[in-house]
């Protein structure tokens, strides 16, 4: 057996697109893989490090790890009129310098916050710890993501949509991308289109029994939310949409890189395609 370590976040869509290999339902030939489980600044954090051979990330952290992983095509998460919500306590009102909880340094939304409040002064604390954050005035304001977006403490509001923030940077029409998975470069190349292909097939095989594994889910205790609330979820950001990257998804990641660049995040834009694994060889091999 060939042990791949597969790295991925705790929260719902995450567990969803990969327990499908977990529980056996994906033929994985050869491969044993190690399911590793942390916070998504955790993995951004350690993809900087390249510790594991597949990882969930930040799509806006790519282009600093891009020597060393390739993006692949499967398990991605877009917004589509949604996304992390910048929110406040309703009786507080926001100056330009405010003290604002973030959920990583590296993430998506990180990247588009610090870009739109060039003047805002961030902290980065776990996800789970931002809404009680502004709740009890840590705080002037924080980031929501993942499940913590559909239902907060009603003390709060939303002050900006982070995906009308992506509108205003990216233009109309494109999908806000959030997060998706890399693989590591130094895994021979046969291996990793094989790789791909196993996580291409787990997260349609998820998604035909989409019932099924969210009700083992949820009897195994594996997600943090449930019922109408895991499958509103999921439909946002675990859906046929997660199976492969379309066209338009390409599209909206070299916007995300292009925005990147024109504010200095990084030396040079990017074109997605290229750091993507070249499926041709695949059949130039067999030949």
């Amino acid at each position: 057996m060939n042990p791949i370590q597969l790295a991925h976040s705790p929260d719902a869509d995450d567990i969803f697109m990969y327990y499908a290999i977990k529980f056996g339902w994906v033929d994985t030939k050869d491969y044993q893989f190690e399911n590793i489980g942390l916070d998504i600044e955790a993995l951004n954090e350690e993809a900087m490090k390249g510790t594991y051979d597949v990882t969930a990330i930040s799509f806006g952290m790519y282009p600093l790890i891009k020597e060393e992983y390739a993006l692949l095509r499967t398990a991605v998460s877009f917004g589509e009129g949604y996304g992390p919500k910048l929110i406040r306590r309703k009786d507080k009102k926001l100056k330009r310098n405010f003290k604002v909880a973030l959920s990583g340094k590296y993430t998506t939304n990180a990247m588009l916050f610090r870009i739109y409040y060039p003047e805002a002064r961030p902290v980065y604390m776990n996800f789970l710890e931002i809404e009680e954050a502004v709740v009890n005035g840590v705080v002037d304001a924080g980031v929501l993501i993942h499940e913590s977006i559909l239902d907060f403490d009603e003390s709060l509001e939303v002050e900006k949509e982070i995906w009308d923030i992506w509108v205003e940077l990216a233009g109309e029409g494109l999908p806000f991308p959030l997060g998706g998975m890399a693989i590591r470069r130094s895994l021979p190349l046969n291996r990793a289109i094989e790789i791909e292909n196993i996580l291409i097939e787990g997260v349609k095989v998820a998604n035909d029994r989409k019932e099924e594994l969210c009700a083992k889910l949820e009897k195994d205790a594996l997600v943090r939310i449930s019922d109408k609330m895991l499958e509103k979820y999921l439909d946002m950001y675990a859906s046929d949409a997660s199976i492969e990257m379309s066209k338009l998804q390409i599209q909206a990641l070299d916007r995300l890189y292009e925005i990147g660049f024109e504010h200095g995040m990084w030396e040079a834009p990017i074109k997605t395609e290229d750091y993507l694994i070249p499926r041709e060889y695949a059949a130039l091999r067999a030949n």
